[in-house]
């Protein structure tokens, strides 16, 4: 019988600002590349507020959808893109989006971050068409290197 303890973990650094800044930059970067007017959301793992910059042109609700898509793809670790059929009659989720007192979206946009394999945030575009949002968020990813 063995009595040394296993090794720690090696903890997982978590999504800085730097890192937020990288995303909006990305995501706006690819926007502008597709004459697409946006707005961005960076949550940390939690689901707390790390970056948002919404472009001036953007429509208004594109704020709330990017935050909500962001807050979605953090709580269930999935691309929003990826549970729209979920949340539609006989879905496995299709009584989450009123289950809950934060308000999920499920249309596609909210990516989630990942560094070595853990979830450390999620970024939201809105402001395109959904497909146009996810990849928006799946380039600004893909440049932090995810």
């Amino acid at each position: 019988m063995s009595t040394t303890a296993p090794a720690p973990a090696t903890p997982v650094v978590p999504l800085t600002i730097q890192d937020a800044e990288i995303l909006v930059d990305a995501a706006r970067r690819a926007a502008e590349e597709a004459g697409v007017t946006v707005a961005v959301t960076v949550l940390d793992a939690g689901g707390h507020l790390l970056a948002f910059r919404r472009d001036d042109r953007a429509v208004l609700i594109a704020g709330e959808t990017s935050t909500r898509k962001a807050y979605t793809a953090v709580q269930l670790n999935a691309p929003t893109a990826a549970l729209v059929d979920a949340v539609q009659p006989g879905g496995l989720f299709h009584t989450l989006p009123t289950a809950l007192d934060r308000p999920l979206l499920f249309i596609a946009g909210g990516v989630p971050v990942h560094r070595d394999g853990r979830l450390i945030g999620a970024v939201g575009v809105g402001g395109g068409a959904p497909d146009q949002d996810h990849g928006f968020a799946t380039a600004a990813v893909e440049a932090l290197g995810g």
